[in-house]
């Protein structure tokens, strides 16, 4: 089936990454090496009764991988006020744990690969865990996120899935959710929201224990730190993040480090 130019598919999305096309109830997207890795992953997660993320369907004639479509709405560039709201807080915390207690026990492949942003290969910096619990999906920005009647019904795009932490995997979407970040880079909305507040909702909803609370701002910490080096290295090694980069984020990735650090004994308080 062919679908550039032919009327056949629908391109969702082309950020100078990847291209995503829609073709009918299907979603097609060229085939990486970490591919068949997520693909089993999401196999594991479908068997365990883990219907809100999409279904591996193997591959066209064209050699993209093919996965079921996910109805819904995702907020990109625009987030709507309704998205920070403390309901859509807990209805994700609530999808995290479901896909955390589904993936627990898998044992990937012998031959995984897993995916990961350019220049990150060259960098070395400190890891977030002693050892990775589990995979998990590592990556809940908001196009990643597929709301239905206003909350978080489903996760979508499981590129940079890998080996991980529970705790470590809701860092990423406390990051984005709480969200973790210097006010003035938060949307006009979430500029006087209450982070401790909401980590604390997030831990709630998560049902984390004492001891996973006690890791979340350190974590958090280390995460900011390390999104410094492995993002500034991206930027050196592809056009795409390179813009990005020079285009603020490098600014706000450092506004966002002093800030959760300087903070950080008041969310811990607030948290625990």
């Amino acid at each position: 089936m062919t679908d550039r130019g032919g009327g056949l598919g629908e391109l969702l999305a082309h950020d100078g990454v990847t291209e995503v096309w829609r073709v009918a109830e299907t979603v097609r997207r060229p085939v990486r090496p970490f591919t068949a890795t997520v693909h089993a992953f999401l196999g594991r997660l479908r068997s365990q009764g883990i219907d809100f993320v999409p279904e591996p369907l193997g591959y066209d004639d064209d050699g993209r991988e093919v996965l079921s479509f996910v109805e819904g709405d995702v907020p990109t560039d625009l987030l709507p006020d309704a998205v920070w709201a403390e309901g859509v807080l807990v209805a994700l915390a609530g999808l995290i744990r479901r896909l955390h207690d589904a993936a627990e026990g898998w044992l990937p492949p012998v031959d995984a690969a897993w995916g990961s942003i350019p220049g990150q290969q060259h960098v070395a910096v400190p890891a977030l865990f002693d050892r990775p619990e589990l995979v998990a999906h590592q990556d809940y920005c908001p196009g990643n996120v597929v709301f239905r009647s206003g909350l978080p019904a489903a996760v979508i795009d499981f590129d940079l899935a890998r080996p991980t932490s529970r705790v470590a995997d809701c860092v990423n979407a406390m990051y984005w959710w709480v969200p973790l970040l210097e006010p003035s880079d938060r949307r006009p909305a979430a500029r006087d929201l209450d982070a401790g507040h909401r980590l604390r909702v997030f831990a709630d909803a998560y049902g984390m224990s004492a001891a996973q609370r006690a890791e979340v701002v350190p974590v958090a910490c280390q995460r900011a730190r390390n999104t410094g080096v492995t993002m500034a290295a991206a930027a050196a090694a592809d056009p795409t993040f390179n813009r990005w980069w020079t285009g603020g984020l490098g600014e706000r990735t450092a506004r966002s480090e002093q800030w959760i650090t300087g903070y950080a004994g008041s969310l811990e308080a607030q948290l625990t």
